[in-house]
């Protein structure tokens, strides 16, 4: 902070003998305003005035060289000659010296007066030679000063107009009056899923169903496939793109060279046909342009075409496995079934027996009407041995009856448990005929469930089918879309402002460090 010097001026000046004999009389006259100041005084005192602003009169008044009695008395001495008590120093006052004070006047004019400042007291040492010599070597150095500013300002108009004005005015020149005028078919196509009839998957499974993240990956896909080397090569196979854009009409910019490469071609595809995919919609937005609108149809329609090809192989191969695998596993169930059904009709054919369960239950009905038998002659036997005198031949005969009876119990258990002899008894060729019964009904049950796991493969096949759907036909355009001339100048020009100011900004940077 820097504090003006506050230097007092004391002027000693010897008093003559009419100075002395006039004290008397101002000391007079000085009495007779004594009253009005006091007037004036307790006026200024019903002002109001708060101790900040007292303080503030009584800093003024000492530093115009006031002798004031009191705070009022600064105020109103101040009033008198003309400054504003209660205004605040500029900060460039701080900086500058005194000048001679003198009561009742000031550095600066606070309030309006008709007084004028005293002039320099000290003779100046500048000569009217030294002021003209120095006034116009002010002059010179002002027309220097212009004249360096007039040629910096041509020179920076020059640039501007060399590196941005010029490129701005020839790319806007090809864009308005050399640029062929391209057309843009626009259309939009989605991927649906089949819905199930019912009785589909649930759960997790069903939650993104019906929505666009169902089918994002075959979206994306689609997408990848028409922005690809195969799609251009297989657009000008079929409607020849390269022979299209080779045409001498197209510009030279745009126009494709003759017997292009392969890679020249697709950098032009990539540029004509604009490809887009909308997650949140589900949607592929596609733009073909070409020099002519019907070409640029005939593009579009292809592309769509490629497309829907593209979508069937994306889930052909997952439905051809899907049905390849369930038909084979009900063909191999039906074979087992054949085959378990010739092996019970050759185990029958061997016994002789078509149902094994009727026969046995034959064969013990047999026995039990031969037990019966058995038990009705031992109850004759037994009654004709109870007289005193039997007769020995019809005890005989019921003896050799019930014997007989018993050895063909005997036979009939043989046939149907085994025996001792080798021919193979019921009970076994039973157990084989009711495998190979139990054996083909089982293939039956794996027959029927290899239909059901076929059926629900050929539905879940059904549900992995994709369909390409044009949301936005593509129509004929009738007017050209490219160039859009306007756009494109403002771009270029601002494209060249900026590389002129990044180029500017670097060499100014390496001009400071290298001075520096």
């Amino acid at each position: 902070m820097t504090t003006k010097p506050k230097v007092k001026k004391f002027r000693i000046r010897r008093k003559t003998d009419e100075a002395q004999e006039q004290e008397p009389s101002v000391d007079a006259s000085e009495e007779v305003k004594a009253p009005s100041h006091a007037e004036q005084i307790a006026a200024i005192s019903k002002e109001g005035l708060t101790g900040r602003q007292l303080r503030m009169a009584r800093r003024v008044a000492v530093k115009n060289g006031f002798q004031a009695s009191s705070d009022y008395d600064a105020v109103r001495q101040l009033r008198a000659a003309g400054i504003d008590p209660f205004q605040r120093s500029s900060i460039l006052e701080l900086v500058k010296p005194d000048s001679a004070k003198i009561p009742g006047r000031s550095g600066r004019i606070q309030l309006p007066d008709t007084t004028q400042e005293e002039g320099i007291s000290l003779p100046s040492t500048n000569s009217a030679a030294t002021l003209n010599r120095h006034a116009s070597e002010i002059l010179q150095i002002q027309r220097d000063i212009a004249r360096r500013r007039r040629r910096k300002l041509a020179l920076l108009f020059t640039r501007l107009s060399f590196f941005v004005f010029l490129p701005t005015f020839l790319v806007g020149w090809y864009f308005y009056k050399i640029a062929t005028p391209m057309y843009a078919t626009n259309s939009e196509i989605v991927i649906q899923q089949a819905q199930p009839q019912g009785g589909g998957p649930t759960g997790l499974a069903t939650l993104f169903q019906g929505t666009s993240m169902a089918t994002q990956q075959d979206s994306i896909a689609v997408q990848s496939y028409l922005a690809s080397r195969e799609a251009m090569l297989r657009l000008d196979a079929d409607f020849g793109f390269k022979e299209h854009f080779s045409d001498p009409a197209i510009d030279s910019i745009q126009r494709l060279e003759e017997n292009a490469t392969n890679e020249a071609a697709f950098g032009l595809y990539s540029n004509h046909v604009k490809i887009s995919y909308d997650p949140t919609e589900g949607l592929i937005r596609m733009e073909v342009i070409a020099a002519d609108p019907v070409k640029s149809y005939e593009f579009s329609q292809a592309l769509i075409g490629y497309a829907e090809e593209q979508v069937d192989q994306l889930t052909a191969r997952l439905r051809e496995d899907q049905m390849r695998g369930a038909l084979q596993s009900y063909e191999e169930a039906e074979q087992r079934r054949a085959d378990a059904l010739a092996t019970w009709l050759a185990i029958q054919e061997d016994v002789r027996q078509i149902d094994p369960q009727s026969e046995s239950a034959a064969r013990m009905g047999q026995i039990n009407s031969l037990e019966s038998e058995k038990q009705r002659l031992e109850l004759v036997l037994q009654s004709r041995l109870n007289v005193d005198r039997p007769s020995e031949v019809q005890v005989q005969s019921l003896r050799d009856q019930i014997a007989n009876i018993d050895n063909l119990i005997a036979e009939l258990r043989d046939q149907l448990v085994g025996g001792a002899g080798e021919e193979v008894s019921l009970a076994a060729r039973n157990t084989e005929l009711r495998t190979a019964e139990e054996n083909y009904a089982f293939q039956t049950a794996m027959v029927q469930q290899a239909l059901t796991q076929m059926e629900t493969a050929r539905i879940e096949a059904n549900r992995q089918v994709r369909y390409l759907s044009q949301s936005v036909r593509p129509v004929i355009p009738d007017q050209a879309s490219y160039p859009r001339a306007f756009e494109n100048t403002v771009l270029a020009f601002l494209i060249f402002s900026g590389i002129y100011l990044m180029i500017s900004i670097t060499a100014s940077i390496l001009r400071e460090q290298v001075s520096s």
